[in-house]
Formats: structure tokens, C-alpha cells, sequence
């Protein structure tokens, strides 16, 4: 964390990550608590949406994110293919005592678990200790991550092949397989926004599957053996030497997750082979006044919604503004990252002729 020099610096208690930041078993803690919030916050509202949903109106008009997502992946339909909300409550109940699980992990690593990891006599606990300027632990840790996001890929492909998700084009869930074709995959980065074959979605979540796995493996030992004693080199500012820290790390994740969000919500804003307009409703209309916005192009007089808007109308304006306000949280920790001392900003403010600003190294 950046201390501007001072080694006695204190942090506000909104600066939350500064309590974890070299705490390795309470940073766990954080996250598991994290992961128990969310968890609660998807039962309890698709509990709240599954309460005042009306049949008679489309889902689309009635601001039903969560109902419109387990749609769209093939739940809450019987057994004629008719969208009931069959087992949706059981899917809701079901995080609301994991999010319980989730919170009773996270008080035990903050209250009972060593407060760092390196700590504990478990031998692959120690593994997952925080050395924020270390490649190779950040590598090792890195390519953990991976491969659950290769593995949650993984489980999304079985679960439409087997399973089958719902298909706009012709109104029913169906069986998708996957389409490994590279020369499509490749091509759908630049017109994924127009997408129509889910045999193409699937594709590319088994492709990503693919690569995350293997990156993952290959970071794991990667992280695990010094570069070069694998005769690979040794760690440049390329690869991370002299870059890394905790608040560089933040910041690049602040930018990856922010620009998925932007990402998402040009997506689901006009497509409608992966947001079908049964559960989010009519594509929407671009608009751009102070910033980039997205308007209603349907009949809403029969919206429920106490804002009046569609589920693709909230979806699409909510992720693009956090994506929004998530780029501008990692130019910030990326500045601090580099040395960039905002406090000199006040001085210059009061002594504007005379000024300068430099960036720490």
C-alpha cells in the first residue's frame, strides 16, 4: 500500500483493504465473507422476485434479473416446457444456507485461523502466502484461480449439452453441443455482439475452458520452481520483476472486472440469442448524452416495475456504470502503484505557478 514515505501510517476505516493487505489468512477471510454476502444477496432476491412475479406479464417488464438469468440457463420450467418457477425457490434457499456456510468460513479465518498463513502447520496453506512482490507466488496463486474458471466453463458446456439451456430461436430449452471451431472463435472476438448460435457460445466457453486450465497448470509450476532453475529465464519487468505489488494487483483486477462489466452491457444491450427478449425484453436503443446510456424501445405500460424500466434496461445501465466507476478505481490504485502521491495535487491547487509533479520509482 502506498505510505507516501511514512512508516507509521494509519488508514480510515473506509480504506478496508489496508486491515488484509499483508494479512494473508485474514485477506481469505475477506474473501469468503465476500463471496457469503453475494451468495445471500442471489437467494434473497431471487426469493424476492419469484414472490411478486406475475405470469400475465412478460418477465422482461418486470425488472427480474435474477428469474431471467436461471431462464435462460433452463430452470423454472415443468415438464411442458412452460416457464413456471418450478424449483427456483429451491435454487434460492439452497445460497441462502450456503451464504451461512460462506460467513462461518470466513469468521473462522478471521477469528480462530492464523492471521497469516505462512503461520499454520498445514504444508499447502502455507503455499498461499502474500508476497505481493514475488512473481512467483503471485503466479502460483494466479494459476489456482484459473483453473476454477476453467472448471466453472467446463460445468456451464455439460450443463447445456446435457441439460440444454433455453434456445430464443425456436422457444424452448434444448441440448446444445459445443462448436470447437478456431477460425469461428477467432472471428467472434470482433462480432460477438451479434452472435446468434448457441453451438458458437458453447464453443467459446470450451475453448476458454482449454486455455484457462492449461495457463492455470502452467502458472501453478510456473510459481512453483524459480524460472530459472527451469532455464526459462529470469523474471523481467515484462513478466513482473520490480511491478508487482498490492496495489498493482488491485488495479489490474479493477480493470479486468471493469471491463467485462462494460463489455456485458454492450452485450446484453442488443443481443438476444444470449439475453432472449422473453426474459429481458426488447433490445434497446444507444443513446449518448453526458455519458453513454441505453433507453427502452418496448411497450412498458404493463411494466411492474416501480422505475419503469426493462430487466435488459437495468442490466445493461447498471454494469456499464459500475464498469464505469471500476476503470476509474484502477487508474486511481495504478497511479498510487507507480508512486504517484495524490496529496502533492492539494499543494499544487494552492501554488499553481510554482508546482511540479514527479512519479516516484
Amino acid at each position: 500500500m502506498q505510505t507516501y514515505g511514512n512508516p507509521e501510517v494509519t488508514y480510515g476505516w473506509w480504506a478496508g483493504n489496508s486491515v488484509v493487505t499483508n494479512r494473508s489468512g485474514r485477506f481469505i477471510a475477506s474473501h469468503i465473507g465476500h463471496t457469503g454476502l453475494i451468495c445471500f444477496a442471489a437467494g434473497g432476491s431471487t426469493l424476492w422476485e419469484l414472490a411478486r412475479y406475475n405470469p400475465e406479464i412478460p418477465m422482461g417488464h418486470q425488472s427480474s434479473l435474477f428469474l431471467a438469468h436461471l431462464a435462460s440457463i433452463g430452470l423454472g420450467f415443468d415438464e411442458a416446457g412452460v416457464w413456471t418457477g418450478v424449483g427456483v425457490a429451491t435454487i434460492a434457499i439452497f445460497h441462502l444456507i450456503f451464504s451461512m456456510v460462506y460467513g462461518g468460513g470466513g469468521l473462522l479465518h478471521a477469528i480462530l485461523f492464523e492471521e497469516n498463513v505462512e503461520d499454520s502447520e498445514v504444508l499447502q496453506a502455507k503455499k498461499f502466502k502474500l508476497e505481493w512482490n514475488n512473481p512467483d507466488n503471485q503466479t502460483f496463486i494466479l494459476g489456482h484461480h484459473l483453473i476454477f474458471f476453467g472448471v466453472a466453463c467446463i460445468w456451464f458446456v455439460e450443463w447445456a449439452r446435457i441439460h440444454g439451456i433455453y434456445d430464443p430461436a425456436v422457444g424452448a430449452i434444448r441440448q446444445v453441443n459445443y462448436n470447437l471451431d478456431l477460425s469461428m472463435i477467432w472471428e467472434r472476438q470482433f462480432d460477438f455482439l451479434a452472435i446468434d448460435s448457441l453451438e458458437d457460445v458453447m464453443g467459446g466457453h470450451a475453448f476458454l475452458a482449454f486455455v484457462e486450465i492449461t495457463g492455470g497448470a502452467f502458472h501453478i509450476v510456473a510459481g512453483s520452481t524459480p524460472w530459472e532453475d527451469k532455464r526459462l529465464g529470469e523474471w523481467s519487468k515484462f513478466k513482473g520483476a520490480e511491478l508487482l505489488s498490492a496495489e498493482a494487483v488491485l488495479s489490474w483486477s479493477l480493470a479486468g472486472i471493469g471491463w467485462m462489466a462494460i463489455v456485458a452491457a454492450f452485450w446484453c444491450a442488443s443481443n438476444t440469442t444470449v439475453y432472449p427478449e422473453a426474459w429481458y425484453g426488447e433490445p434497446l436503443e444507444f443513446k449518448f448524452s453526458v455519458s453513454p446510456y441505453w433507453i427502452d424501445t418496448g411497450d412498458l405500460s404493463d411494466a411492474t416495475a416501480f422505475w419503469g424500466h426493462s430487466t435488459r434496461a437495468a442490466l445493461a445501465n447498471v454494469h456499464y456504470y459500475l464498469g464505469f466507476f471500476f476503470l476509474q478505481g484502477h487508474f486511481w490504485h495504478a497511479l498510487r502503484a507507480l508512486g504517484f502521491d495524490f496529496k502533492s495535487v492539494t499543494s499544487a491547487i494552492g501554488n499553481e505557478k510554482t508546482a511540479t509533479f514527479t512519479i516516484k520509482s
